[in-house]
């Protein structure tokens, strides 16, 4: 099995996401961050933009779009706490 981490994105309506990722990349507010399995501790502000999740086992990557908000990496987990969130594949463009 692959090495993982759980990842969980949070907006103030309700839980996005929480599963298994083998990496994440979310864009904090000085930069892009890059994070794998076995990350060191850290907590960071995130500005508006989309964080990539590479799942098990697949090729493409899922996009979530935040309006920006705090991220936390501890030991084996990942949380994300957004105003707003929403994935890639459920944006409506007439409403965007």
């Amino acid at each position: 099995m692959a090495n993982t981490i759980q990842i969980d994105v949070v907006s103030a309506e309700e839980s996005i996401l929480s599963e298994e990722a083998e990496f994440v990349v979310a864009p904090a507010k000085m930069g892009e961050v890059g994070i794998y399995p076995n990350h060191a501790s850290m907590i960071t502000l995130l500005k508006a933009g989309s964080v990539r999740i590479k799942k098990i086992n697949k090729s493409d990557e899922d996009l979530i779009y935040i309006s920006g908000g705090i991220l936390e990496v501890q030991p084996g987990k990942i949380t994300i706490l957004s105003d707003t969130a929403i994935r890639g594949k459920d944006l409506d463009e007439t409403k965007a």
